[in-house]
């Protein structure tokens, strides 16, 4: 291995370690609690460091949110690739939606609650538009092929994703109420939002 590419892994590594102290520290302690200097000394380096690789903690936010959308757009795309029953298809991208958040806790929290209390750069496009833009797809198939009783795309996919980010964050976010089994409660919200859309 060659002195640059040594470097190269050592500078991403590190800025690996940033974005996971973040996130860590975002969750526990809140995005406004939490400060540079903060996330320098949980990793142990200097707070001049983090500046190095972030302006500020804000684009540490935005880069946090956008890695997570990032892995999520990639399960949606997969998805909405099956050339399947367009229903199917979208019942099983909500139940993956669903669980993509219960086995990512800190990086839902921070994306799709912490985040949205802290508009990132709208001047570049951003993953979670993507997302987005995947469920609208799945949901104009469905109503290409016959499939549903409405025909407004931007409605629906509103009306699903505030459904299933709803369920969701009550599962990631340690809430108190007596839950059913987590599985069973998560396919019936889904199958109680398909069916409210689904032709008869």
């Amino acid at each position: 291995m060659g002195i640059q590419e040594r470097r190269a892994r050592q500078k991403q590594s590190i800025r690996e370690e940033i974005l996971d102290a973040a996130r860590a520290l975002f969750v526990k302690e809140g995005y406004e609690n939490v400060s540079i200097r903060k996330i320098a000394d949980k990793i142990e380096y200097a707070p001049g460091t983090i500046y190095l690789y972030f302006r500020d903690k804000a684009e540490i936010l935005e880069q946090v949110s956008e890695e997570t959308f990032s892995k999520l757009e990639k399960k949606m795309e997969a998805i909405n690739e099956d050339p399947s029953n367009p229903l199917a298809c979208l019942q099983r991208g909500l139940r993956t939606y669903v669980q993509f958040g219960i086995d990512n806790p800190n990086h839902y929290i921070v994306t799709f609650i912490q985040a949205k209390q802290h508009p990132h750069d709208d001047s570049r496009p951003h993953a979670g538009e993507r997302c987005f833009d995947c469920l609208r797809d799945a949901v104009r198939r469905c109503i290409d092929a016959g499939q549903l009783n409405c025909e407004d795309v931007e409605e629906v996919s509103q009306a699903l994703w505030a459904g299933v980010h709803g369920v969701t964050t009550l599962l990631v976010t340690a809430c108190s109420f007596p839950f059913i089994e987590h599985s069973r409660l998560i396919d019936r919200m889904v199958h109680i939002l398909i069916e409210g859309i689904r032709k008869r």
